[in-house]
């Protein structure tokens, strides 16, 4: 059963408590992501997420580590474009002290000048290395042509420029004006042991934001139909397609995930079939949806030998002119709804997938379907309203990211 706390402070606790595991799965949510920073500071919440694992007044990195090492946890972080977790999982007798640990991490960070210059190189080493992944790097692309010289578009990691201007003032700035209360959600799932709530909010519904200033809301980004051509040495071409979507909020969002799932969610789907099964042009072909709080993309990905590229480009277009001229199928409907609940269902056997999936719902809805409601919502979704968005988003013009062989 899902219950809500809020500390005087205005710090949420979402918890839902399952005493069949014995497991505890604790995620510190702030809402805060790259779409909140200037351009100027862009990285800068990705940053701050390692900065918090660099040592504390009392804990060095080593033994923040160390810590849940010895009682066989796990804990990590991860940031995305519109919120921050901090998160760890553990035996249901360790949960008071894991989350002793992150409190003391997430208030307590030290931000040493030499610590920050070897995060600084670690992060630049993540950069780098997504650099040489083409597969990944033109995605990173797509987003900088859908999206120039916005947030949305800006790479979550940041720049070398950006970082070599990150301080320990810059850190603690940003801080104070973006990790208030308000904007914080502790999500708790699993065997959670007695006392645990009012632990949690001994250590986090204490704590004041001094900032006043308000923070300013996100400016609708205006999606480009762009195109970047980079060359580079690499074995394969790479191939990014985006198509302005929805965003989280809106009420045919289902319809939007149905819709993925036929194109190129999965093994079935059309790209994979036509792509990979018939014509043998890709081992990896897939199509995906970003959705955020004001706006969205669909976005398809291939990577092929370089004397292919022109016929998977081809074949993909292809394959939606299909979709829009002839229409998806009922049974692919049914197959696509059928798949979602299925995914649902399977997640709820993990206590980090629950701890995730309240913790985002409470920061960005501020309200928790049950899960008969979202099997609901997805049995409504009807082959009239994937057909009709199928007509809205492709009926657009794509923005273009191709990554090709140098030789």
């Amino acid at each position: 059963m899902l219950q809500k706390y809020t500390s005087p402070n205005g710090v949420r606790i979402i918890s839902e408590h399952i005493p069949h595991v014995r497991s505890v799965a604790v995620g510190v949510w702030v809402h805060v992501g790259s779409r909140h920073e200037k351009m100027e500071e862009n990285g800068l919440t990705h940053f701050i997420e390692h900065m918090l694992f660099k040592g504390t007044a009392s804990r060095t990195a080593r033994q923040i580590a160390e810590e849940f090492d010895r009682i066989g946890g796990h804990v990590n972080a991860f940031t995305s474009k519109e919120y921050t977790c901090y998160y760890a999982k553990v035996l249901d007798h360790h949960a008071k002290h894991a989350v002793s640990v992150l409190a003391d991490m997430f208030f307590h960070s030290q931000f040493d000048d030499q610590e920050l210059d070897k995060e600084r190189q670690v992060v630049l080493e993540e950069i780098l290395m997504v650099e040489d992944t083409p597969d990944d790097d033109v995605h990173e692309q797509l987003w900088n042509v859908m999206y120039p010289n916005q947030p949305l578009g800006a790479s979550i990691l940041g720049t070398k420029e950006t970082l070599d201007t990150f301080t320990g003032d810059t850190i603690h700035q940003f801080m104070n004006h973006h990790y208030r209360p308000e904007h914080i959600v502790i999500s708790v799932a699993g065997n959670i042991p007695a006392g645990f709530i009012d632990h949690i909010d001994s250590l986090f519904g204490q704590f004041s934001n001094k900032s006043i200033e308000p923070r300013s809301k996100f400016e609708l980004p205006v999606f480009h139909a762009g195109e970047s051509i980079k060359s580079r040495e690499t074995e394969q071409g790479h191939i990014c397609l985006g198509y302005p979507a929805l965003s989280v909020k809106d009420k045919h969002i289902y319809d939007l995930v149905v819709l993925n799932n036929i194109l190129g969610g999965n093994m079935s789907s059309r790209l994979f079939q036509e792509v990979r099964e018939e014509k043998a042009l890709a081992y990896s072909i897939y199509s995906y949806q970003s959705s955020y709080e004001d706006s969205g993309a669909l976005v398809i990905y291939g990577g092929t030998s370089s004397n292919q590229l022109p016929e998977l480009k081809q074949t993909i277009h292809e394959t939606i002119d299909k979709v829009i001229l002839e229409g998806v199928t009922l049974t692919e409907v049914e197959n696509a709804k059928e798949q979602l609940k299925g995914n649902l269902m399977l997640g709820l056997e993990s206590t980090n997938s629950r701890m995730n999936r309240n913790g985002k719902n409470e920061l960005i809805f501020g309200e928790h379907k049950s899960y008969d409601d979202v099997l609901k919502s997805i049995d409504e979704v009807s082959i009239h309203q994937v057909q009709k968005l199928v007509t809205e988003i492709f009926n657009k013009q794509a923005a273009l990211s191709t990554i090709t062989p140098s030789k």
